[in-house]
Formats: C-alpha cells, sequence, structure tokens
C-alpha cells in the first residue's frame, strides 16, 4: 500500500506498475514525475498556493488537474503531509480496461500512444478540471517492476533534477525529443 504522506520523490516509483482507474478507463502507470513544492521551482507550488494549485495542498492521495497549454487535462496525484504542495505527474501508461472508450476520447491512434504523455493520458481517462481534490483510485501492483530514474521531460526550470521515473522500454514511456528511446 502506497503511503500518500510521504515525498512525491518516495512515492513517484511506487506509482509505477498500478492500475489507476478514472471515468470508464484503467492505465497501468509506466511513467510518473515528481514535483517538490516549495523546494522545487519547476513546481506549480513553488510559490505558494494559489486558486489553481489549491488541490496540490489538499488531502494526499487526490487528483490534482490542470490545464496545460489551453488543451491538455495534466493529472498529478498529490502527495507529503497536507499543505505541502507536493504531487505526482502522470506522464505515461497503458490502457489494460476501457481501450474503446480511451480511442473514442483520443481518436485514430497506435494503441502505445493512447495514454502517452501526460495530455494524452488525461484524455484517455477522461480527466476533468472538476476532477481536481477527488480520491485515485489505484489498484495495487502485482510486483514491483524494474524502473529507472533520470532528468524530466518538457520543462524550463529545474530540468536536471532526477525526478522522472520509468519503466525501462515501454512504448508507452516518452522519450525526450532527439533522444532514441
Amino acid at each position: 500500500m502506497i503511503d500518500f504522506t510521504d515525498t512525491a520523490d518516495v512515492v513517484a516509483p511506487q506509482l509505477l506498475g498500478t492500475v489507476l482507474t478514472h471515468n470508464g478507463v484503467s492505465v497501468r502507470i509506466t511513467e510518473v514525475e515528481a514535483y517538490l513544492g516549495a523546494d522545487d521551482e519547476a513546481s506549480h507550488t513553488f510559490n505558494g498556493r494559489t486558486p489553481r494549485n489549491a488541490a496540490m495542498f489538499g488531502p494526499p492521495g487526490r487528483l490534482y488537474v490542470y490545464m496545460s497549454y489551453g488543451i491538455h487535462r495534466n493529472g498529478n496525484i498529490v502527495c507529503a503531509p497536507e499543505g505541502t504542495g507536493q504531487g505526482c505527474l502522470l506522464r505515461g501508461g497503458e490502457v489494460i480496461d476501457g481501450v474503446d472508450l480511451a480511442y473514442q476520447r483520443r481518436g485514430d491512434t497506435e494503441f502505445h500512444n493512447l495514454a502517452r504523455g501526460p495530455g494524452n493520458l488525461g484524455k484517455a481517462l477522461g480527466f476533468r478540471l472538476e476532477d481536481n481534490g477527488t480520491p485515485v483510485e489505484l489498484s495495487p501492483r502485482a510486483e514491483e517492476p524494474e524502473w529507472v530514474r533520470g532528468p524530466r521531460i518538457g520543462i524550463s526550470k529545474n530540468q536536471d533534477a532526477a525526478l522522472r521515473f520509468w519503466i525501462p522500454f515501454d512504448k508507452s514511456v516518452s522519450r525526450r525529443r532527439g533522444l532514441p528511446r
């Protein structure tokens, strides 16, 4: 059982291989990034609480859903003690149930791309801004998968911090632009 009151960098690798079910779709999580609140200038909560990021300061084990680039609904699982503002960005996963519904939401794409990348994962799971603060429905993993850790992707601040965790060689995992898988 994951203790969501632990810091995001401790929780993140524990999420790999678990199954998140939301709005009729279940995804096996293959990639996450940890955001460490006031200690991490890339975190939405680095400068404190705002109406947009308030869910990140709420009870751990809940969703923080936000709009990215005006179109994507990305999701984090809130971690650390309440009031801390830490979370794990859900970056990628493999759809294991609700595949037809995920295809309806995502359109014509290859199977491994259904929930590859935070925007695609959010769309496959049907994340809405109204989901902010709702408890996550997470099934435990059967066994701990092999995982690796490295720099985060797609951010401009604190980008070299080794706070991205993923299952190596899984096709649903993103890659840094210009680098091989």
